[in-house]
């Protein structure tokens, strides 16, 4: 199978990039997930999946 370009320059632009630190990140409370999953399903009737229309 034939490559488009040479391997010598694999991983050039992830190296290149700059690496930036995680934020840490709070998860919602039960009480609000829910709220939230209720929102999307009834008021806003989304159906499952990920094609949101």
């Amino acid at each position: 199978m034939p490559t488009h370009g040479s391997l010598s320059k694999a991983g050039k632009v992830r190296s290149q990039t700059p690496k930036i630190v995680a934020q840490e990140r709070v998860s919602p409370s039960p009480k609000t997930r829910s709220r939230r999953n209720y929102e999307k399903r009834v008021i806003l009737q989304r159906k499952p999946g990920q094609n949101w229309m």
